[in-house]
């Protein structure tokens, strides 16, 4: 065998190595991508409800005004679970938002904008 053999079955390799370790780290990311997404949704819809009951905010009147508020909706479905995902407290309660994600027993996901006007929640926005 010639140098030059031997150095085009060694790139040949070196390829097929570097292609099913790509292949395999993929495969390995997307198995543990739903996990890790799961654990960071539950990370931050921690810190919006910590954020929410240090406010002052209720977070039982909250999710209680966002329910109604879906329920309301012309093609509502029951709520499979609501998350809290974001609250937006700047100084004054004018501006205070609470951000729902919403998923439906139909399979449905809806993202509700809730705001605070004289400590009674509604609807801003209903995306999905």
């Amino acid at each position: 065998m010639s140098v030059g053999e031997i150095i085009i079955i060694a790139v040949v390799v070196l390829t097929l190595l570097a292609v099913g370790g790509a292949i395999a780290q993929r495969r390995r990311l997307e198995a543990s991508g739903d996990r890790f997404a799961a654990h960071l949704d539950d990370a931050n819809s921690d810190l919006a409800a910590a954020h929410a009951h240090d406010r002052g905010w209720e977070p039982a009147t909250l999710e209680a005004a966002a329910r109604a508020v879906i329920a309301e909706q012309p093609d509502a479905a029951p709520v499979h679970a609501l998350t809290l995902v974001q609250v937006v407290d700047p100084p004054g309660k004018q501006e205070d938002r609470a951000i729902f994600r919403a998923r439906l027993s139909d399979q449905r996901e809806l993202l509700l904008t809730m705001a605070r006007r004289d400590d009674v929640w509604y609807a801003v926005a209903i995306e999905g």
